[in-house]
């Protein structure tokens, strides 16, 4: 899958890969953009076999399957990685989303989100909870669940004219603003009002 003619749902791979990466809150999951580039690493790998001895186009083709493939398994270790460190706040985001919405997490997402969830919350209470009074057994899963800093600041380059985002910020006379963004502007702003412009392509995070 080359980055210059190969897209998903307005992301090319290595997009899709940097605004994991950089946001601080689990995006939604891109299954058929990973589909896509392992069904790439397949059809090349079979072109590697099907070339002659010498053929200077097999080394191109390992280049770019080794590139693949490192974008995809990052991509997928860091979403890994912010299931593992949010998994009740994912979890309880995703039984909220709607019918029409695009799904939060992949089924073998879920599937592994909902394992490691039961995973933890049986060895705390092996650990400690059944060693405590029983009025202080159960914990208020408010008080409990960790979630992502949504006002992280991030850099982001704009793809699409985007108008009237409202920005609050302490630093400002009256603590909001509202801003448009243009079409190929770079900033550094705050992740919290950037969020559903990063889900809908309008901007990406570099």
């Amino acid at each position: 899958m080359s980055s210059d003619t190969d897209e998903m749902g307005g992301d090319t791979e290595e997009e899709a890969w940097l605004n994991e990466k950089f946001s601080p809150d689990l995006l939604e999951t891109k299954t058929d953009l990973v589909e896509c580039m392992l069904e790439q690493i397949t059809a090349m790998e079979e072109n590697i076999q099907r070339a002659k001895k010498g053929d200077f186009k097999i080394s191109i083709h390992r280049m770019e399957i080794d590139r693949i493939r490192y974008v995809l398994s990052s991509y997928l270790r860091i979403r890994l990685k912010k299931i593992e460190d949010f998994t009740a706040y994912i979890l309880h985001q995703e039984s909220q989303r709607k019918e029409e919405d695009s799904p939060l997490l992949s089924p073998e997402e879920y599937k592994f989100a909902k394992e490691y969830q039961t995973s933890v919350e049986g060895h705390f209470n092996s650990l400690a909870l059944r060693h405590m009074p029983a009025n202080s057994q159960t914990l208020d899963p408010k008080l409990t669940v960790i979630q992502p800093n949504l006002d992280n600041y991030i850099f982001l380059r704009v793809n699409e004219d985007t108008q009237g985002i409202l920005i609050e910020e302490e630093t400002l006379d009256t603590g909001e603003e509202i801003v448009d963004l243009e079409k190929g502007d770079q900033h550094i702003m705050r992740y919290r009002p950037l969020a559903p412009h990063v889900a809908s392509s309008a901007v990406s995070l570099i």
